[in-house]
């Protein structure tokens, strides 16, 4: 967890704001997760990430999850950065092919491949090579044969067409900028009637402009997220049927991490405004 107080004085809050671009996106989101793939969970979880070359105000971990219970799990896989359990409801069965959307350090392709077994396949799909290498690393160590860490980006998957029972993700979509293009590419590489299960992470409301225009806050999972109402709708628009959230819980973010991007007044005002930013699990069959 993020332990840092914010500065004293008169600071520029303004000064924290950088207005993202759609093209630069991608590359803050690369650049930041290569260099979580470098840290082990607990430095993510002890400051910001971890490091002084890329550290900021978010904790990357806030909206992690338990998985050391689940069959499968690897500690080294488990760097803290999803926001839900999408295997638990993702209805995989044996001998099935499942996708994982930036599938990070590996952890829930393991999670899936103990449950697809030594007859199916589990394929995992990131853009930062220094997650690919970790969970690559994992798969050797593990001897997992069955396991194969892809890289490519998530609005154009290199994914033959229908050859893929199930999709999950793990709070990545929200980082994705063109999410219609996301959610159709997942109804591409879905065989005929095949369904996925993502978790990620919603809004209801407004966020303030300060969170919203700030490139931490985007990779940290929170401004790149869009209004729950439109998330579902993308997945209607796309062709998906029997949508279904299967878990929702809000997400609290610490008083700390909110100063520094608004002052108390605007905080006060905030946490009164009715917003809230909540992880979900939504389930939808092609």
């Amino acid at each position: 967890m993020n332990n840092r107080k914010p500065e004293s004085g008169n600071r520029n809050l303004k000064s924290k704001v950088m207005k993202i671009k759609a093209k630069d996106l991608k590359s803050i989101v690369r650049d930041k997760y290569n260099k979580i793939a470098e840290q082990p969970k607990l430095v993510n979880q002890s400051s910001c990430c971890g490091s002084t070359d890329c550290c900021s105000d978010v904790d990357y971990t806030i909206f992690s999850e338990d998985y050391t219970k689940l069959k499968g799990y690897a500690k080294d896989a488990d760097l803290g950065l999803g926001c839900g359990v999408p295997t638990e409801f993702a209805q995989i069965k044996e001998g099935q092919t499942v996708l994982d959307l930036g599938s990070g350090a590996g952890n829930d392709a393991f999670v899936a491949r103990a449950i697809v077994g030594e007859k199916g396949k589990v394929l995992g799909l990131d853009f930062a090579d220094n997650m690919l290498a970790k969970a690559r690393e994992n798969a050797q160590k593990m001897g997992y044969s069955n396991v194969e860490f892809i890289k490519g980006d998530i609005e154009t998957m290199p994914i033959e067409e229908d050859t893929v029972d199930v999709v999950i993700s793990n709070c990545v979509l929200n980082l994705v900028p063109d999410k219609k293009m996301a959610f159709a590419g997942i109804h591409k590489v879905l065989k005929p009637e095949a369904h996925f299960s993502v978790s990620d992470v919603v809004i209801l409301g407004d966020l303030p402009e300060s969170i919203k225009n700030d490139a931490e806050m985007y990779a940290g999972c929170v401004s790149g997220a869009i209004q729950k109402e439109e998330y579902i709708g993308i997945i209607k628009e796309t062709g998906f049927q029997n949508i279904e959230v299967q878990k929702e819980k809000q997400i609290d973010i610490p008083d700390e991490i909110l100063l520094n991007y608004m002052d108390k007044d605007a905080l006060e005002a905030f946490k009164n405004s009715g917003t809230g930013i909540y992880s979900i699990t939504v389930f939808a069959r092609k």
